[in-house]
């Protein structure tokens, strides 16, 4: 029967014949459970498709811009998991007839196990679609980091961060957009915002937000002691509709300076970059990637909607933890994740308990595992 094999190992793991090709009990057991949480429904996605080409073939469809734009992009969205799923049950059912054959023959077995990750992280790939059920978790993201308590050790740490955080954004096929950077005194930085675009980028980046901890022998100190330095990460929603946050210009104070980046002549010789501060909330956002005043303006009240908009966000779901009697952290100041250098070599998410030795490599950019344990814990 046609996916017959898929809807087994989703429902409970490999049959008996190839548990012994697949990788560890412990990561089976894992990747079985969060199956079975999968709610895919290949039948009614199919359905939406059609509907949504319907839709888009329809007369005078391209007159609202907008609509136009939103419904475009649910349809390519809808159709790359509709052909990920269909891709995937087929390579699923070629599995057993290759398990038959790597019983006789070693070369066919090692195919069989690459088959079988290869299937597996897919099937990874679909689970974490069923976890962007938020409002705009589908969208693009503005991320800012901040330095915290630490001096230029949490300057230094920030801009770390900073490397680490647009790294995983690349690495995850992500468009990056550093739009503004505050150096540090002597080293790092300490504040900086880039702009992530790519399909579930806010949804993703949401297991960002937090404090991130540092514990290393500080190259500062010239005694050379342990320092534990903090930086913080916030994630806003990229707004495409201004109607969607009302702004009061009275509400704003709008201050000019030099760009202290680099960036040639024309940065330092005008005051293009714009700071904006939001008075009743004390938002504070700047801009000064682009070379005029007035682009810089406009793409700083992008900015400060974003932050408007989470700052929202996040107060319905404070209130939300409050009906449910859940004591809930979901400010800013929740200390997320540690990276101790010294005298261990480890990165731990206190939030899942997700942990991983290789520190070089999660600075690097390699944050998917912490995510995905976030976002399937943050789902029960």
């Amino acid at each position: 029967m046609p996916g017959n094999l898929l809807r087994c190992y989703r429902g409970g793991g490999w049959p008996p014949h190839l548990q012994s090709l697949s990788p560890s009990a412990s990561r089976r057991s894992a990747i079985s459970s969060s199956c079975l949480r999968t709610t895919f429904d290949p039948a009614e996605l199919s359905e939406r498709v059609g509907a949504l080409e319907q839709e888009m073939g329809a007369p005078g469809f391209w007159e609202d811009q907008e609509r136009a734009a939103q419904v475009s992009a649910e349809h390519a969205r809808a159709s790359r998991r509709l052909t990920t799923y269909r891709e995937l049950e087929r390579d699923v059912e070629d599995l057993e007839p290759l398990a038959e054959l790597a019983e006789e023959d070693p070369d066919i077995a090692s195919e069989l196990e690459e088959q079988i990750r290869s299937v597996q992280e897919r099937l990874d790939q679909l689970e974490e679609q069923r976890l962007f059920s938020g409002r705009y978790d589908t969208g693009d993201a503005l991320v800012t980091v901040n330095a915290g308590a630490g001096g230029t050790d949490a300057q230094d740490w920030a801009e770390m961060l900073l490397r680490m955080e647009m790294r995983w954004a690349e690495r995850r096929g992500f468009d990056v957009e550093l739009l503004e950077a505050s150096p540090g005194e002597e080293a790092g930085i300490k504040s900086a915002t880039f702009l992530v675009r790519g399909e579930n980028a806010y949804g993703l980046y949401g297991a960002e937000k937090g404090v991130h901890r540092l514990v290393r022998l500080s190259p500062f100190d010239a005694a050379h002691r342990r320092q534990t330095s903090f930086a913080g990460v916030e994630v806003s929603p990229v707004v495409e509709g201004i109607g969607e946050v009302q702004i009061d210009d009275d509400d704003l104070q709008i201050d000019t300076y030099r760009a202290s980046g680099a960036g040639g002549q024309h940065v330092n010789k005008t005051d293009s970059a714009v700071r904006i501060t939001h008075k009743p909330t004390g938002i504070v956002v700047q801009c000064q990637n682009e070379r005029s005043q007035s682009s810089n303006k406009a793409e700083a009240m992008t900015m400060l909607r974003s932050k408007l908009l989470e700052l929202e966000e996040r107060k319905r779901r404070e209130e939300i933890a409050r009906e449910r009697g859940e004591a809930q952290d979901v400010n800013f100041g929740s200390q997320i994740r540690s990276y101790v250098l010294h005298p261990y070599s480890m990165v731990k998410d206190h939030r899942t308990d997700y942990e991983m030795g290789d520190t070089a490599r999660v600075l690097d950019g390699d944050l998917d595992g912490f995510a995905r344990s976030y976002l399937l814990k943050a789902a029960k």
